[in-house]
């Protein structure tokens, strides 16, 4: 009898109505069952869609949070006329025509920029070429308009003249004029909110502060989370009024305080600090306290660690066993070139040695403030975001794609000078939002899912966890088991359970109109008990039949470039990399970083572009070929 009720159960559960004979239904009357029945007998499925209900960010977005215009001041005088509204029409895609007249257009558009000039005399010397009257009266700023009207190598005097006074800490209160600067705020604050479409387009509202006392670089580029309602409240803070980066912190706060907005400041250009960019001291050269270690980390979440004025992720000085450490590198001085560089610096400039310091001073004080994600970006002044090694419109105006900026000196003292050649082509920043808006992308930001490029769009996934295994690999869904067993990138793994070492789901796939992949690599870093840093670097995915050598180390991947055509095939590598990689050196006692590294097979640099396009000779100390690469914020690994 319980079985015939059963099987009368799933019948009618799928549309069958039966006339049964069983005497527990009298008169044998057709019988049916409600909803309550059927949810009891049959249980409920799971959702065919494996995306149904899944809130995690499932594609990166990518941009520049770093591009100036013609309202910077060195934008200006190095002959920008390009303003905020051109650079969102050129990052949407749109076609524009650059300060020297030629046509530019990106081969896809971008998600997201921050239009981020110099908060020190915004539009000041726009007003000093324009010959606003209250300027006037000042001698050295009559000189100034007469130099910029004239334009070309005359209009460097007024730079040149300016960067002195920031050095110098000098002050002329009209280049600090308040109703210039809070016009040209809003003037760039009402482009951004102007260009801003949600779920499309995300123009940020941001300036950078500017601090470059005695010519080392401090920058930051300051990027709000907010609208126009809440930052045209108060005013970009000026580096003239300090160069601390403790009183940017205290304005920031301030800024939050009144507003009830949020903001982050994103430090860049280590490599010209000479050493002070991650100090071992607070600025004023005392000891770094944990007050201090916990506002640096509240609002420098992310560091901009590739662009034009170079790579900062490593230097073969402090990473003599990595290979690929020595790309894009400068390392002659500080911004100006006033001071040489020298060997001690290094160590507070890059962004590895800089996380590997963050885990010695969390030994000695309690926490760590250079617990940061990785960004890149271009700090281009053109008001172009244009680093594609094909389409590179360079830093300034004078550096955009001719027939001589290859042989021209870019920066310069008497002692030593940066040539053309040694601009980097170099950066975007990837962010895994949820969706294209101020709010979620710079929530994810916060979080540290970000990773950087060097221009290439490549879609990079790391994941840590202690439970992953070699099968996650296949999956064709990885985000769904890393977020399901494990961290992304930029989180924080916690006391490893006994006898279990971090596992690393590494995924990575080229860009769809870019170059294959090399390797995906696993950079390592740790402190022992003895209070020493260590580092190392794991190849743990790669393209192509090689194998590790017996010093665990992996072949190249070859070389397709033909140099006479700027050209290269994908007849090497892999367009994809995945794998599971467990810590074969793990000791659970000690704190240590983990952040992915992944490598395209070689592809022309810009420079060899030039030289086919414009018939020069390729000077032979500049490299015909580089590894566009990636670099992810860090997992960290913290004892209980």
């Amino acid at each position: 009898m319980q079985r015939t009720y059963e099987v009368l159960l799933k019948l009618t559960a799928i549309g069958i109505v039966v006339a049964s004979a069983s005497p527990i239904l009298a008169g044998g009357e057709p019988f049916k069952l409600d909803n309550t029945d059927i949810e009891r007998v049959l249980p409920k499925s799971e959702d065919y869609s494996p995306w149904v209900q899944q809130n995690y960010p499932q594609r990166p977005y990518f941009g520049d949070t770093h591009v100036h215009t013609s309202l910077s001041f060195d934008g200006v005088t190095f002959g920008t006329k390009l303003d905020a509204h051109d650079a969102y029409r050129f990052a949407k895609g749109k076609e524009v025509t650059t300060s020297t007249g030629l046509r530019a257009r990106l081969s896809r558009p971008l998600d997201f920029i921050v239009v981020a000039d110099h908060a020190e005399s915004l539009g000041v010397f726009n007003a000093i070429r324009d010959g606003d009257p209250l300027l006037m009266e000042v001698p050295r700023l009559r000189r100034w308009r007469d130099a910029l009207r004239e334009g070309g190598d005359a209009a460097l005097g007024p730079y040149l003249e300016f960067l002195d006074l920031l050095n110098q800490g000098e002050q002329i209160p009209e280049l600090s004029n308040p109703d210039i600067f809070r016009s040209a705020w809003k003037q760039n604050v009402d482009a951004a909110e102007a260009h801003n479409d949600p779920g499309a387009f995300t123009a940020f509202i941001g300036y950078e502060w500017t601090s470059n006392d005695g010519g080392d670089n401090l920058h930051r580029v300051v990027i709000y989370r907010d609208g126009v309602d809440k930052a045209l409240q108060t005013l970009p803070f000026d580096a003239n009024i300090s160069p601390n980066p403790e009183d940017l912190w205290t304005a920031l706060g301030e800024y939050e305080a009144k507003t009830g907005g949020t903001v982050m400041a994103i430090p860049h250009n280590g490599n010209l600090s000479n050493g002070l960019m991650f100090d071992d001291t607070q600025y004023d050269g005392s000891a770094i306290t944990e007050e201090w270690a916990k506002t640096r980390r509240k609002y420098e979440i992310l560091y901009e660690a590739t662009q034009i004025k170079g790579d900062g992720e490593a230097h073969p000085f402090l990473s003599a066993d990595d290979e690929f450490a020595d790309y894009e590198t400068w390392d002659k001085g500080n911004l100006d070139l006033t001071v040489p560089k020298e060997a001690e610096m290094l160590q507070h400039e890059y962004a590895r040695s800089a996380l590997k310091l963050g885990l010695q001073i969390q030994a000695q004080i309690g926490f760590n403030p250079y617990q940061f994600g990785m960004i890149g970006s271009s700090d281009a002044h053109t008001a172009l975001a244009a680093v594609a090694e094909d389409n590179f419109f360079g830093k300034m105006p004078h550096m955009e794609p001719s027939s001589y900026r290859m042989v021209s000196a870019i920066m310069e003292d008497e002692r030593v000078s940066v040539n053309g050649t040694e601009m980097a082509s170099s950066g975007y920043a990837a962010v895994w939002a949820t969706e294209n808006t101020r709010e979620a992308l710079f929530d994810a930001m916060k979080r540290r899912e970000t990773y950087a490029t060097t221009g290439s769009r490549m879609v990079v996934r790391l994941f840590g966890g202690f439970d992953f295994t070699e099968d996650d690999a296949l999956t064709r869904r990885p985000a769904i088991v890393g977020y399901d067993k494990g961290v992304p990138m930029g989180a924080t793994l916690r006391g490893a359970p006994d006898g279990k070492a971090p596992r690393f789901l590494v995924a990575a796939l080229r860009d769809p109109i870019g170059a294959n992949l090399d390797r995906y690599q696993i950079v390592k870093g740790w402190i022992d008990p003895e209070g020493t840093l260590h580092e190392k670097v794991y190849d743990v995915a790669w393209g192509g039949e090689r194998s590790l050598d017996s010093d665990g180390k992996l072949p190249g991947v070859g070389d397709t470039v033909d140099v006479e055509t700027a050209n290269y095939t994908n007849t090497i590598g892999a367009p994809e990399l995945v794998n599971v990689w467990t810590d074969p050196d793990f000791d659970p006692d000690q704190p240590a970083f983990y952040y992915g590294r992944v490598l395209e097979i070689p592809t022309p640099r810009w420079s060899t572009y030039d030289a086919v396009h414009f018939g020069v000779e390729l000077p032979t100390d500049v490299p015909a070929a580089h590894q566009e690469r990636a670099y992810t914020s860090p997992i960290w690994y913290q004892p209980e």
